[in-house]
């Protein structure tokens, strides 16, 4: 698959993402810690990688795909039009830090 597509297919599986981690689920805090460590892990805490256990499969799926994009693209989410999404992600899962 070329870049461009994998950039696109990794795009798409990091939307759903935020999606789920806006929400106020188990699964929903799981990927906050798995995106909120790629937007600051110093800061926001790492992230547990045996939470791929604790989602389903789709969810791990998409969480595969966006270390793919991380690789390749070396950039943050906010870097990649999500800012405002991450933003709110903090807000519900560590403004309480």
């Amino acid at each position: 698959m070329p870049k461009h597509d994998q950039s696109i297919v990794g795009l798409e599986a990091l939307a759903r993402l935020i999606e789920i981690a806006q929400k106020d689920t188990g699964q929903s805090r799981r990927v906050a810690d798995f995106l909120l460590a790629w937007h600051n892990a110093a800061e926001n805490g790492g992230w547990d990688i045996t939470d791929l256990w604790n989602v389903d499969q789709s969810i791990a799926d998409d969480m595969f795909t966006v270390l793919h994009l991380i690789r390749t693209e070396q950039r943050y989410p906010d870097d990649q039009g999500f800012k405002d999404e991450m933003q709110r992600i903090w807000q519900r899962w560590r403004s309480h830090r």
